[in-house]
């Protein structure tokens, strides 16, 4: 069931997202007098779930749930239409509009795009507000993993800034190290400079997530059901000071001592309401106690009125593309190999949450959809910036690019992409 409700999910997502993308080619289509003919939600190849023809343009749902899209008269796209091209341009096909009017049509897809996410993480600051763990407030610092321990990060460490950047939040740290190249740490009062190797960075891409945690006490957050924790009585609230006399007081002390106790007897002291109380217990062959830790202490939520939230969720949005466009940096180095991370269909569904969240669901379709809408403006042919480049170039030039020049573009861009697609499925994705 879990795997039906990511690609659930996924279909759903995307289907608002290039539904959205394709009304922002249709309305100026429609302003500027274009007739536009079909309008397909799902890729309708052979054939259609449903279709209605409403005016001139024929509605449908296609039985392919990879996208959505609009076809135009008089324009070379994906339907490679050569026997509408072929006749004489008619007032009423793209082809025949200003070159102006084009490129608002074409560019209207990838605005949408921008806007949803813009709207989208608006309404989620404006409900929710904005919850992070802040980086410089760690009393504690930050905790590490085996990779961050060989680049040079230690346990207590507080994360300053990276490149220069001040580190506000600490799920923002792990990016910023991969595509920043030196950091400023606080350790034991003095500041010190660490810098990251493309082979570094190699390492942190092979092992997802990890890199920092906050470094936090062994207070218990949930108990499992029929767990050992469960059955001596412990519940949430608890406070874990010493296992078998051993100072367990930080949770990653807990879990090594814990995990070292595996069909043994344990004898446990915690702080429950300022008074101390034992358990003694046996730990079954799992080595685990079945609990989980406590992060309320360490969130912040800033709460934001819908006026506040409309700059807000802009501002978002354009963190989020220019975190795009950085990433690049990273992919061209072949040294960090960050190109293996690079996936296709089957990975964005592994990304997907077990169940439905609200807050989740919303965050990755605001990611996904201003993600969309820059690769779709990159000059690809087959792509709308593919079109976009073709049309500055006639805007610049005073020429049109001949039909076959289009219509080679076209193919060329499509074959491209759908190799590309198609190796990332394979290489980054199954195998």
């Amino acid at each position: 069931m879990e795997i039906l409700n990511k690609i659930g999910q996924l279909i759903l997502m995307f289907s608002i997202m290039f539904t959205l993308h394709e009304l922002g080619h249709y309305i100026p289509a429609k302003l500027f007098k274009i007739k536009v003919d079909k309008f397909f939600i799902f890729f309708d190849v052979k054939f259609a779930l449903f279709k209605k023809k409403i005016g001139e343009t024929t509605w449908g749902i296609g039985w392919l749930p990879l996208g959505a899209y609009v076809k135009m008269a008089g324009m070379i796209d994906e339907s490679m239409d050569k026997e509408q091209m072929a006749l004489p341009p008619k007032p009423w096909e793209f082809r025949s509009k200003p070159a102006w009017q084009r490129l608002i049509v074409m560019t209207g897809g990838v605005i949408v795009n921008f806007l949803l996410g813009w709207a989208v993480l608006s309404a989620l600051l404006a409900n929710y507000g904005d919850s992070y763990i802040p980086t410089q407030d760690l009393k504690r610092g930050i905790e590490v993993d085996s990779i961050a321990k060989v680049i040079g990060f230690k346990a207590g460490d507080n994360i300053i800034s990276v490149d220069g950047k001040p580190i506000k939040k600490l799920h923002e740290a792990r990016i910023e190290v991969l595509l920043g190249d030196k950091a400023l740490i606080q350790r034991n009062g003095a500041l010190i400079e660490i810098a990251f190797t493309p082979e570094q960075k190699k390492m942190i891409l092979q092992k997802q997530p990890g890199l920092f945690y906050p470094r936090i006490i062994s207070k218990i957050d949930t108990v499992i059901g029929e767990s050992v924790a469960e059955s001596i009585g412990l519940v949430k609230g608890d406070v874990i000071k010493k296992i078998n006399g051993k100072d367990v007081s930080l949770w990653k002390d807990l879990i090594t001592v814990v995990s070292g106790l595996k069909n043994k007897n344990i004898e446990i002291e915690i702080n429950r309401n300022g008074a101390s109380e034992m358990f003694t217990t046996a730990l079954g062959e799992t080595g685990k106690l079945g609990i989980g830790p406590s992060f309320s202490d360490l969130y912040i939520t800033e709460d934001y009125s819908v006026l506040e939230a409309i700059p807000g969720g802009f501002k978002k949005a354009i963190s989020t593309l220019s975190l795009q466009i950085r990433q690049f940096k990273l992919f061209f180095n072949k040294k960090t190999e960050a190109y293996k991370e690079v996936h296709g269909p089957i990975g964005i569904v592994k990304m997907m949450p077990n169940k439905w969240d609200n807050v989740q669901f919303w965050s990755m379709l605001a990611m996904f959809s201003i993600w969309l809408g820059f690769a779709n403006i990159l000059p690809i042919p087959a792509l709308d910036g593919g079109h976009v480049m073709f049309l500055l170039y006639e805007i610049i030039s005073g020429r049109k690019p001949s039909q076959r020049v289009l219509e080679i573009g076209q193919i060329v861009g499509f074959f491209l992409l759908m190799g590309s697609m198609l190796i990332i499925t394979i290489f980054n994705d199954i195998l």
